[in-house]
């Protein structure tokens, strides 16, 4: 058995269920990250049966983009490699702030620019998949957002976009609901995991409504559900996680992951492999991006997508591990 496939909601696209989270191609936040490793690990997810790459332009200020579309240059032209990427909000703000008003965050001048740039990066005539980096629902009632959609409307009509998303706040799904039931937007990027199931509150539910496309993000919580992440693990100097796993998260996130080893058997043998499996038992799930840096990380998580879905027994053993917290805005 290889790759399974999915639909991406009614993009018409069928995607790999297991996909490829580019951002730490991009180097910046990311210490040991490196382009000959970086290319290594594209390569090795094509030939794992990989099909979808999803960057963006604030990724090493475009360097992922330009990674992926000099190592994947045929296989995007020919179709073989599916694409989506973002627009940065202009105010450089994550997550956003949906006080703030939609001229400071997505006029239309830098959605038409930022897409431009994100073409000439990835080396390609069209992007499969643009999404809006972050959003608020506040934001519909702003008089500039007839503009800002009109732009997207344009930049379709050009071809230069075939399909619009969004790439919704961290934790928070119930914000970006009612721009979701635009027709508009075929797709939404969402952090879902063992500890984080908001998702399945209201988002799901209009997955199957619409349909849409559910990319599905930080399925190991940066780490904290691999079981690598120690009380006395040391980040290299400039990481970022080094601030999401600040003062006593460490030693949280490893007495939670060791608590949740408790449930594997001999059907699920690794917490990333529960991690993975947990998230793609979800049938409103169209591809889950874990980030991939190296080779060995593609292997290991493509192995995945042969074992199918969780166990009932065993989903209904991680329900208590349902877990409350947002470590990237918290102090």
């Amino acid at each position: 058995m290889g790759m399974k496939k999915r639909s991406l909601g009614a993009t018409g696209y069928t995607v790999s269920e297991l996909g490829y989270g580019a951002w730490g191609l991009g180097g910046e936040m990311w210490l040991g990250s490196d382009d000959a490793q970086g290319g290594e690990a594209l390569r090795a997810a094509l030939d794992q049966g990989i099909t979808f790459f999803d960057t963006a332009l604030a990724y090493g200020g475009g360097h992922s983009e330009e990674l992926i579309g000099k190592v994947l240059k045929a296989e995007l032209k020919d179709g073989r490699a599916l694409l989506a990427t973002k627009v940065p909000p202009g105010n450089q703000e994550w997550p956003a702030d949906g006080n703030k008003p939609l001229s400071a965050v997505f006029p239309p001048r830098h959605i038409t620019k930022s897409t431009e740039r994100s073409l000439k990066n990835l080396r390609v005539d069209a992007i499969p998949v643009q999404q809006l980096h972050v959003w608020h629902d506040n934001w519909l009632a702003d008089a500039k957002w007839t503009e800002s959609r009109e732009a997207m409307v344009r930049l379709k009509k050009e071809g230069k976009v075939l399909h619009w998303g969004i790439s919704i706040n961290d934790h928070a799904p119930e914000t970006a609901l009612k721009v979701l039931a635009d027709p508009l937007f075929e797709t939404a990027q969402v952090i879902y995991n063992i500890y984080d199931r908001t998702p399945e509150k209201a988002l799901f539910a209009l997955a199957q409504q619409k349909p849409l496309g559910i990319i599905v993000r930080v399925p190991f919580d940066e780490g904290a559900l691999t079981g690598q992440i120690k009380a006395n693990t040391v980040f290299p100097a400039g990481d970022w996680r080094a601030q999401y796993f600040a003062g006593d998260r460490k030693a949280e996130a490893e007495r939670r992951g060791m608590e949740l080893a408790q449930v594997l058997d001999d059907q699920v043998e690794t917490l990333p492999e529960l991690a993975l499996r947990f998230v793609l038992s979800s049938a409103e799930v169209s591809t889950v991006i874990p980030g991939m840096r190296r080779p060995a990380h593609v292997r290991q998580n493509a192995m995945v997508s042969t074992k199918g879905a969780l166990p009932a027994g065993m989903l209904s053993k991680l329900k208590p591990h349902a877990w409350d917290k947002n470590w990237y805005s918290e102090d």
